[in-house]
């Protein structure tokens, strides 16, 4: 990107329920000189989220407007406007490949809220290539999938080489708490991903470390029976666990994350990464287990699908402002060093009170700010959420988004 371009970045679906919190959280938190626009296939619909962010905040320098379809020539015109694209228009699987083929292309950094991980798997193959050679940094993936998830694993590997100058043995992780509706695009992208791979490619995506630039490490299963059957794992620290949809999308990301960051000379070359949803007590644990393993068998049937897609919340819905009023987050994450008797373990707690989806939009507007003013040493490719390091999760701690470290004695 040697040419000086018009914007600093476009947020691409700005009128979608993510993409409008996206840029609503761009034009009252980020810097008022930050020049951006909004782009989106209705000029009406744009005019009327630049018209909602010059009431958020009027002393700012407002988005312009690009009006842009998918047509490949109009992405790529636009993608040469812009020093990074936002992206949120899902499901990716359908309609995502266009933004990254463009910004790939034209060396323009890109991020995104997918939790695709067959899709991710595919762009990687298509076009990182393309992105080293033009220096664009990709990062899919950055929204509540799968950064918090990413970027607490990271804190805890980098926790144990300062404390205990060792690597890491496993990092287990327990979403403690998510209070929140979902929007109509998740269904969505739930419902469409089965329209688009096979059970075979997803099973091939979620295969340890399949996302890995370099092979991981040949480990153990640390689960055991009780918790493969019945989906039941106590952990001192976590408390009790059991399985959690979530994980899909999040381990193959904190793995990449592994072969990216130095694989065996950083994480270590033994390193597990297990990650559950907190349960009550056991019974409930169960009862989570055994429920999402039918509602899985239920959504693989077309039929079923059909009928959830015409009477679930559709593309563009969300809760409302009232209705997200209490939302919040929560991970809690244990990491244990790898050595043969560990003097103690790393804690980390990482948390937000708020709609989960302005988190989502806080999570696009910092990690745009942290590219484009943080220095970082990245040559072009597709990172992950954790390859911006401490500089991002400072900038996410300043957002509200808290993270707390800390170490155990044995």
């Amino acid at each position: 990107m040697s040419a000086p371009r018009a914007y600093d970045l476009v947020v691409f679906g700005a009128t979608g329920y993510t993409g409008k919190l996206t840029a609503e959280y761009i034009a009252t938190k980020l810097p008022t000189d930050l020049k951006w626009a909004i782009a989106g296939r209705s000029r009406s619909k744009l005019e009327a989220v630049a018209a909602e962010c010059k009431t958020l905040n009027p002393d700012r320098i407002q988005p312009e407007i690009e009006v842009a379809t998918l047509d490949h020539a109009e992405l790529n015109a636009l993608t040469k406007k812009t020093t990074l694209l936002i992206a949120t228009i899902g499901p990716y699987c359908l309609h995502g490949e266009h933004a990254v083929k463009a910004c790939a292309e034209n060396g323009t950094h890109y991020l995104d809220v997918t939790g695709e991980v067959m899709w991710v798997s595919d762009m990687i193959k298509k076009y990182e290539r393309t992105a080293k050679s033009t220096g664009a940094i990709m990062i899919p993936q950055i929204g509540v999938d799968s950064a918090p998830a990413d970027l607490v694993t990271w804190t805890l590997c980098s926790l144990i080489r300062e404390k205990y100058s060792a690597p890491t043995a496993e990092v287990i992780l327990s979403l403690h708490e998510m209070k929140g509706k979902p929007s109509g695009g998740t269904l969505s992208t739930i419902l469409s991903i089965l329209d688009v791979y096979t059970f075979k490619e997803l099973r091939e995506a979620g295969t340890p470390f399949a996302l890995s630039p370099i092979p991981g490490p040949a480990t153990r299963d640390p689960e055991s029976w009780t918790t493969k059957l019945l989906g039941i794992r106590a952990v001192s620290g976590l408390g009790i666990m059991t399985t959690s949809l979530q994980a899909v999308a999040d381990r193959p990301i904190v793995q990449r994350s592994w072969g990216l960051l130095g694989g065996p000379s950083f994480y270590g070359p033994n390193f597990r990464f297990s990650a559950y949803m907190r349960a009550q007590n056991h019974l409930i644990a169960v009862v989570i287990h055994f429920g999402l393993a039918i509602a899985s068998l239920l959504i693989a049937i077309p039929p079923v699908r059909t009928l959830l897609k015409r009477f679930v919340t559709q593309p563009g819905d969300g809760p409302t402002k009232e209705q997200a009023r209490n939302d919040r987050v929560e991970y809690k994450g244990i990491g244990n060093p790898d050595v043969r008797s560990p003097a103690g373990r790393a804690f980390c707690r990482a948390h937000y009170e708020g709609s989960l989806y302005h988190l989502t939009g806080m999570l696009l507007a910092k990690s745009a700010l942290s590219i484009l003013k943080d220095g970082h040493k990245l040559t072009g490719g597709i990172y992950t959420p954790a390859c911006l390091g401490q500089k991002f999760i400072d900038r996410l701690d300043e957002g509200g988004f808290k993270f707390e470290k800390k170490t155990y004695e044995n």
